[in-house]
């Protein structure tokens, strides 16, 4: 009996199999396609002798235009680590109708959940006085809530309104605050249909108590935060830092929290893990977070689901609707750094 199923190709490094694929939804990809496991085959050769075959890639490796055009049969490329990487030739993807799917949606519902927790923590100063207990040092009742501030009725900014925004929205709605955005690639009209107040980048900052950071990284936004921006915000507010470290001038930052101006909680670093002596070590106006807020095993194994999901779409001839597609206009201008 002759092999029908479509072939893909599964090639996830940096992730593993084992970690983005459950097993309901690995027998799923198995039952509709024909799976080339190449995870642990490092030779370049095996991989350019199956391409011709596959209607998909499971993973982001090295896709220059030459590579792409022996690939016949190729619909989707998708990219399981998160960031979209200038190892593919977008253009030619565009020009040849291979979609190439992002993986950000499966991270955005933790990252959105961990984002609230974080502020929370810095309204009402939780691991702070959990550190002061550790040390002796603790404080009762009103004695340790001199800074504390409410989530409910604030006024709020986020910079960017993306798969993150979008996933943090409703979590903020039940504190029925003011929400401001500051995102460039979006016109206003659909911010205000989200109940959402548009704003230019200084008066996000300015009008804000609690910031949420959570653009991508691009020419244009990196150091986006840099001493001026930094200086708009109020003084006492509260700074989340979510989406990406370049996005931030971590010299600024670090003055002015050494100066206490402003609360932070940081989740992404511009060097993991932070070197022993770095200064921010010292803040106690920092929350510190490793790089934590989306990599959680549910997040992970969701990638496996979306993967699944549409590439079924496309093997129907319709298109995919769980991962999130590369806009051509926008995907050569990130620069994000792979996570390890």
């Amino acid at each position: 009996m002759s092999e029908t199923r479509p072939v893909v190709i599964l090639q996830p490094a940096p992730q593993r199999t084992a970690r983005i694929f459950g097993p309901a939804s690995l027998a799923a990809l198995r039952e509709s396609f024909r799976v080339v496991d190449l995870e642990d085959v490092a030779d370049p050769d095996r991989f350019d002798d199956v391409l011709p075959e596959a209607v998909a890639i499971i993973g982001q490796p090295d896709l220059p235009r030459e590579r792409l055009l022996r690939a016949a049969r190729l619909r989707a490329i998708c990219n399981v680590e998160g960031n979209f990487f200038p190892n593919v030739d977008y253009a030619t993807c565009a020009e040849l109708g291979v979609y190439v799917l992002g993986c950000g949606p499966a991270y955005a519902q933790a990252v959105a959940e961990h984002s609230l927790g974080l502020a929370i923590d810095l309204a009402r100063g939780i691991s702070r006085e959990d550190r002061a207990f550790r040390t002796g040092s603790e404080r009762y009742v009103a004695d340790g809530n001199a800074d504390a501030i409410l989530l409910r009725g604030a006024d709020i900014g986020l910079i960017g309104f993306g798969n993150l925004g979008r996933a943090l929205l409703p979590l903020l709605q039940a504190f029925a605050p003011t929400i401001r955005v500051f995102d460039p690639w979006l016109p206003d009209s659909v911010l205000r249909e989200q109940g959402l107040e548009p704003g230019t980048l200084a008066e996000v900052l300015a009008a804000s108590t609690f910031v949420f950071v959570l653009a991508t990284v691009t020419a244009e936004s990196e150091h986006l935060l840099g001493a001026a921006e930094l200086d708009l915000l109020r003084p006492g507010s509260r700074l989340v830092l979510v989406s990406r470290a370049a996005v931030v001038d971590f010299d600024a930052l670090l003055s002015r929290l050494a100066a206490g101006r402003f609360l932070a909680a940081v989740d992404v670093w511009p060097s993991e893990p932070m070197p022993p002596d770095s200064p921010f070590r010292d803040l106690d106006n920092l929350v510190f977070s490793g790089h934590r807020a989306g990599g959680i095993p549910a997040a992970f194994t969701r990638i496996g689901e979306l993967v699944v999901d549409d590439l079924r779409q496309i093997a129907a001839g319709l298109p995919p609707v769980r991962m999130q597609v590369a806009a051509r206009e926008l995907v050569t201008r990130y620069r994000n750094r792979p996570v390890t």
